[in-house]
């Protein structure tokens, strides 16, 4: 992680200057020092053991007992005497298990459409959700009425420790400053990052949506203990569609931000749009051709952010025996089938993965997917994986660029979030459950 200087800003209440914490870049990787590869095998696989810990990270002994020490020492371990062997002799024989209870991060996936702003524990679980229509305002007065609702929203959990914020927005993302370009919500420059950081007085990341989704899967839906070196191409499609590859462990961001695939050549005379991708599979693009079709009524004018309504009463009309829309979303898959197979041709990665309500809401349809898929791949047959995190993936990925610093190096992590040295809450197992 980069390091980051803390300066004043403006004074708290009660006249206080209150710390500024500047924005941190993302940390999307398998990070493989000492107390990264500790606290993930802890993770993974608490309550555990040290000399189990050692096998599993090829850590010796002595680095294993040093790490856990420190981390015991920051908070984010407790020991489980209560689940020592009979007979062992010796605090390295007691287990230890990721002392998750006292503390919280909060994810913000901003979309086109709507903001999930999520509470994540140090698992990575998702211990509440709530969605709120994203500002169609200008930036400034948007991210102010984001921040404000964030701040609102952690006001709630004044009984855990806030760590760390994570931001999942699409567009470009200059994950160095958390500046962030996005055409569809009409800004440029936008000062994501810091606006948030002084707000709610916290580190905060902020990365583009499908690359967080990527992260998701690597750092929360794996099993591995040290960086592979293996490639993964995750293939997204919503309301936009977008890719992101995760290489030696390591989701690629580009300093120029993320490629696009949203011109990807795709024809379809049944979903219309204007040959591309996009514009073809996109949930708007899926409704417009319903309404034409007339599956579904036009959309009253004064309706606002309602396309998710409206894919429910498509995806039920279809499960009611709708021909017409049983054709409409055969055909969505189809087309996202044969793009797939496009860029895993093109890519060529050991692993395949796609998320988005495209593909999760319809599961229906992946047999589509992977027959085109099958169908216009030329390459050797490969499996098509499905997100571990079904219709949550836009809450996991926000919730991993929040937990994404803390996974890469967790001591550095809590001395930024000025938890060093603090008293915590009670930490006995299940006092803040």
């Amino acid at each position: 992680m980069h390091s980051t200087t803390l300066t004043t800003h403006r004074p708290a209440r009660g006249g206080r200057p209150r710390p500024y914490r500047q924005v941190v870049p993302p940390s999307l990787h398998l990070a493989d020092s000492a107390a990264a590869s500790v606290f993930r095998a802890v993770r993974l696989r608490g309550p555990v053991g040290r000399d189990v810990i050692a096998s599993v990270t090829s850590l010796s002994i002595a680095t294993v007992n040093r790490q856990v020490i420190a981390l015991l020492e920051a908070g984010l371990l407790r020991e489980r005497a209560d689940l020592a062997v009979s007979g062992a002799i010796g605090r390295p024989r007691v287990p230890v298990e990721v002392n998750h209870e006292p503390f919280v991060t909060l994810g913000i996936h901003i979309g086109a459409r709507t903001t999930s702003i999520v509470a994540a524990d140090l698992f990575g679980r998702t211990l509440d959700a709530v969605e709120t229509p994203t500002p169609l305002s200008p930036a400034g007065a948007a991210l102010g009425s984001l921040a404000d609702s964030a701040c609102r929203y952690l006001r709630r959990w004044h009984r855990r420790r806030a760590l760390w914020v994570g931001v999942a927005i699409g567009g470009t993302v200059d994950g160095a400053t958390g500046h962030v370009d996005h055409p569809r919500l009409g800004w440029q420059r936008a000062p994501v990052g810091p606006v948030l950081a002084d707000a709610l007085g916290l580190p905060v990341s902020v990365a583009s949506h499908v690359d967080a989704m990527a992260g998701a899967e690597l750092l929360l839906g794996m099993r591995r203990f040290a960086p592979g070196s293996s490639t993964s191409l995750y293939v997204y499609a919503r309301e936009t569609v977008g890719y992101a590859l995760v290489i030696d462990g390591r989701v690629h961001c580009p300093a120029s931000g993320p490629g696009t695939i949203a011109g990807l050549p795709a024809r379809s005379e049944l979903l219309g749009g204007t040959g591309q991708l996009e514009s073809t599979v996109s949930d708007e693009a899926v409704l417009a051709a319903a309404r034409r079709l007339r599956i579904l009524p036009s959309a009253p004018a004064t309706r606002v952010n309602g396309s998710a309504g409206a894919v429910t009463d498509l995806l039920r009309a279809a499960r009611a025996g709708n021909q017409q829309a049983t054709d409409l979303l055969g055909e969505r898959a189809r087309v996202l089938g044969e793009s797939v197979a496009l860029l895993r041709d093109l890519l060529n990665p050991d692993e395949l993965v796609v998320g988005g309500q495209a593909f999760t809401e319809y599961p229906e349809g992946m047999e589509q997917v992977e027959k085109a898929f099958a169908a216009c791949s030329v390459l050797p047959p490969r499996d098509i994986r499905v997100t571990a995190f079904g219709n949550r993936v836009q809450e996991a990925g926000a919730g991993i660029v929040s937990l994404g610093g803390l996974y890469a190096d967790p001591l550095g992590a809590m001395r930024r979030a000025g938890a060093l040295g603090t008293r915590l809450p009670d930490t006995e197992p299940g006092a803040l459950a």
